[in-house]
């Protein structure tokens, strides 16, 4: 039977495990990439391992989200980054530079590699033909160090694309209606891999649109195949030399395909306060706005870029909107502000934002009170934008273009005449923002500097004989990162400093939460379906860990999420029947009388509700290899008793 591109990639780099759906197998990784909001973390437990250089083939640190410094915390940061980037021989992108996604497309990705990021958006990596992982920081840190990258074998489903997109129809468009189709839980397991004659209609800035958001679809990874447009790419780039070829086997065998029609799509928006609640842009036609906002990870390329510009030529932006622009990376900067695109977009009374993530992440630019936002970012969840009552819509630029001229939200089919953008033959070639790693000989000479912000990693001793603790929070269906560990600018500044950070854990769902725990010796959270979604950020688990958590007990997990709470030390359970979530209440008292047994044991997992006097089987969602590194306390921990 033929194989999947996933598949081949993932044969030639296993190093163990079984290629069966659901086992546990572990990957070489050739590259790693890590931005500041969580790459700090990763170079502390780097650090931690005292592997003296990086053992990838290539390894760069990013700086591009917390770049506003209203205080030493974020310079400090990123002072650090340089200094141990500099000393363990990792390749630096400075602030300013641009996005992590972005800049790893155009400068380091190369297709049938393996990629690994501390940023759940990696897998914008299979725009070139990658597969490219979101991982949490402590999984960054270890492949770094040369250990395997693990993940349970996923299943494969094919997303077949026909047909050509219409004018004023775009890449955010196919894959709203991807998460139309499968919702924000419907890729968990799955690798997606995007096929038929669509794709040739298809750059790899577009291809990288819709790969960037799978993360939102929950799955493994996206990719598309590598062929002669991704090989045109990688000549403009001036790296035609790291072209392959990659297609599926003619007779591979997928277990689940899905038909997309580009032709019959329309322009289409993720409506508040999920990215799968899509609806026509036709059907929200006419409502007021007040703020759009252009760029981020997803829809911040040249390509991108130059079609807003050609929206806004002789245009002003309507007096009630505010319209922000921030370019991928400094590399689309300069040719805007060569070809005059740039000034189109500064006479029309755009507001230019520097490289980086921005608002997307919460850093700045949040909208006014109950304010309606139209954003080309990847997520929408409640209060990320910094604006706990804000209203914000997942649109492509085409639309937040038209719809910020306009003052509505408006159709771009509306504009005219569509203004085809052509990719260019040759992109404009300047690394002098990326710092190279120094010689190895040279390497003790370098003196790691930390700011007083950097704290000491939370780290978990060996897991008990038995948990007796309250369920010290109740949450439901869907429930993100953003809702466990906030960002945006407020925030953001203090990822190195987890005591710090511990007042704002799950303030979104309950603000109360934090002092609780402190008040219980910590205790037990009990969600439902689809429990950590959402960003790679394993504070998500750092910081409930630093608070006494224990244990998760959900109805189902985001894989990441999941993965992080094993690294942390923090036993993630799932209910063996969805309806004993019921039986449980905030504040009963809990009981794992047997945790320690049951887990090394590999068994179902007693729980004991005290206070209502029932007894509930679970089960860890844990392989053999997460149970052995939750008994010895986390991945750290377990990282160590292996040497």
């Amino acid at each position: 039977m033929g194989k999947t591109i996933a598949q081949k990639i993932i044969e030639s780099h296993l190093v163990s495990g079984e290629m069966a759906v659901g086992a546990d197998i572990g990957l070489r990784i050739d590259q790693t990439l890590t931005q500041d909001a969580t790459g700090t973390m990763a170079y502390l437990e780097f650090e931690a391992m005292g592997v003296p250089r990086v053992r990838t083939e290539r390894s760069v640190a990013y700086v591009d989200h917390n770049t506003l410094q209203s205080g030493f915390e974020n310079a400090d940061d990123h002072r650090y980054i340089q200094t141990v980037a500099q000393k363990h021989g990792i390749y630096f992108s400075r602030p300013g530079n641009g996005i992590c996604h972005q800049i790893h497309l155009e400068r380091f990705g190369a297709p049938g590699k393996t990629l690994i990021g501390s940023d759940s958006h990696t897998p914008t990596g299979g725009g070139i033909g990658m597969l490219a992982f979101g991982a949490g920081g402590m999984d960054v840190a270890v492949a770094m160090g040369g250990g395997e990258y693990h993940i349970n074998m996923p299943s494969m489903t094919k997303v077949n694309l026909t047909g050509k997109l219409s004018p004023w129809v775009s890449a955010k468009d196919v894959i709203l209606a991807v998460l139309e189709k499968m919702s924000v839980k419907g890729g968990v397991g799955k690798i997606i891999e995007y096929g038929g004659e669509g794709i040739k209609t298809l750059s790899v800035p577009e291809r990288a649109t819709i790969t960037n958001m799978g993360a939102e679809l929950g799955a493994t990874t996206s990719l598309f195949p590598s062929d002669e447009i991704t090989r045109e790419f990688l000549e403009a780039q001036g790296r035609g030399d790291q072209w392959v070829e990659l297609s599926s086997d003619p007779d591979a065998s997928y277990d689940e395909i899905i038909q997309i029609d580009l032709s019959a799509l329309e322009p289409l928006a993720a409506c508040p306060h999920s990215p799968d609640a899509v609806k026509p842009v036709a059907e929200l036609a006419g409502m007021k706005i007040d703020q759009c906002c252009i760029g981020s990870c997803t829809n911040s390329s040249y390509l991108d870029m130059m079609r807003v510009a050609a929206i806004l030529k002789g245009r002003t932006v309507h007096p009630d909107v505010s319209l922000t622009i921030g370019c991928g990376s400094k590399q689309v900067y300069n040719m805007l502000a060569q070809n005059g695109a740039l000034a189109d977009m500064i006479a029309a009374g755009a507001r230019i934002l520097e490289c980086a993530c921005g608002p997307c992440i919460g850093m700045g630019q949040s909208p006014n009170s109950a304010g309606v936002s139209l954003r080309t970012f990847n997520r929408n969840f409640e209060g990320r934008s910094g604006t706990a009552d804000a209203q914000v819509y997942l649109v492509s630029p085409e639309t937040a273009a038209a719809s910020a001229i306009a003052g509505v939200f408006t159709d771009p089919r509306t504009l005219g005449d569509f203004v085809g953008i052509e990719m260019p033959k040759s992109f404009l070639i300047n690394d002098n923002m990326i710092v190279p790693p120094i010689e190895e000989a040279l390497m003790e000479t370098v003196e790691v500097k930390r700011g007083p912000n950097i704290k000491p990693l939370p780290i978990a001793g060996p897991l008990e004989e038995s948990i007796a603790r309250k369920a010290v929070l109740k949450v439901g269906d869907n429930i993100t990162t953003d809702h466990i560990m906030p960002a945006g600018a407020k925030i953001l500044p203090y990822r190195s400093n987890i005591p710090y950070l511990s007042q704002f854990c799950f303030g979104v769902c309950d603000k109360d939460f934090p002092d609780r725990c402190k008040a219980e010796g910590g205790g037990i959270v009990i969600a439902g379906q689809n429990y950590g979604q959402g960003s790679s950020r394993e504070h998500a688990a750092l910081v409930p860990l630093y608070l006494g958590v224990k244990a998760v007990i959900a109805k189902s997990y985001a894989r990441i999420h999941a993965a992080n709470l094993a690294n942390t030390g923090i036993l993630p359970l799932r209910f063996q029947d969805e309806a004993d979530y019921d039986k449980i209440g905030q504040m009963d008292e809990l009981c794992l009388p047997d945790a320690r047994k049951e887990i090394a044991a590999g068994e179902a997992v007693t729980l004991e509700n005290k206070t209502k006097n029932l007894r509930i089987k679970l089960d860890a969602v844990l392989t053999p290899r997460q149970r052995d590194m939750v008994l010895a306390g986390g991945l750290l921990n377990y990282t160590k008793q292996a040497e």
